[in-house]
């Protein structure tokens, strides 16, 4: 079997996936997306592979290669559907509503004047997030007027693309926690809270990681995440409110588990090569 792993730092997850693939006597080659040239009338090479497995952390690169990719007929994980559907969170949210998941409400404007006024509709506190990122980056929560007015107005003379959409988000006034489920194919091989005392709860801006069990409930609100956003491999980020019930967040498409093994126990690294190797064998 040939496999590749597209990438542009090897990072620990990386690391882990590699160690995975050898410790079952697979090679993989490791290949660095800086580097690739795409012909797009000469395929040079990569149908050799039975897969590819998609690790860039640029979401341009990324989603461009798996274009390609995946318009030659090379298996990846995951897809450039998934891609594009979890590197977007309009496209997500948009996705996660058309099939029925649960989620916060979100309105989207075009205009600081129709933001303002989405945002007064919702009421303070009302959460502005940018439509691509990642890490809980460039996250506002918005409480008053004056500080709404104040952020539309730095968004708008920041000028980009992705400034010029907002997505404002409902606040949720959840514990001091958020819930992360990790998909792999058909199946959510484990999850962990995300305790923190700031609003914003990913580890990668200081939460706490710890096991979280999968309860019936919070295994079919995942799977129906992971269906509607492609399926593959993804986390989905899930938010508890006061009152019990499970909202999907987020659903991310190359996901970081490096503080989530040990935590629940599961060897993720190997589980996600289990889903490679059925890809790769057209299952």
């Amino acid at each position: 079997m040939k496999i590749a792993m597209l990438l542009n730092r090897v990072r620990v997850e990386e690391k882990l996936l590699l160690q995975a693939f050898e410790n079952r006597n697979l090679p993989v080659d490791v290949i660095d997306v800086r580097d690739v040239i795409f012909d797009l009338h000469a395929i040079n090479g990569w149908r050799d592979y039975d897969v590819v497995v998609e690790r860039a952390i640029n979401h341009s690169r990324a989603l461009y290669s798996l274009r390609i990719l995946n318009d030659w007929g090379v298996k990846t994980v995951n897809t450039y559907e998934v891609a594009t559907i979890c590197g977007n969170k309009l496209e997500t949210t948009s996705a996660l509503i058309r099939d029925g998941v649960p989620s916060p409400r979100v309105k989207i404007a075009f205009t600081p004047e129709a933001a303002l006024k989405a945002i007064e509709e919702f009421g303070y506190p009302v959460v502005l997030k940018p439509g691509v990122g990642s890490w809980g980056r460039l996250l506002a929560k918005i409480n008053d007027r004056e500080a709404a007015e104040a952020i539309l107005e730095h968004k708008e003379i920041l000028g980009s693309y992705h400034h010029s959409v907002f997505y404002i988000q409902e606040y949720i006034d959840k514990p001091a926690r958020d819930i992360r489920s990790f998909v792999v194919g058909d199946e959510t091989i484990a999850a962990i809270y995300r305790t923190s005392k700031h609003w914003i709860t990913n580890t990668a801006r200081g939460g706490v990681a710890s096991n979280c069990p999968v309860t019936p409930e919070m295994n079919a609100i995942s799977l129906a995440a992971a269906k509607a956003v492609g399926g593959g491999v993804v986390a989905v980020d899930i938010l508890e409110t006061r009152d019990g019930r499970l909202l999907v967040n987020e659903v991310n498409y190359t996901m970081e588990f490096r503080n989530s093994i040990d935590t629940t126990g599961i060897n993720i690294p190997d589980r996600v090569v289990d889903y490679v190797l059925k890809v790769a064998n057209g299952e």
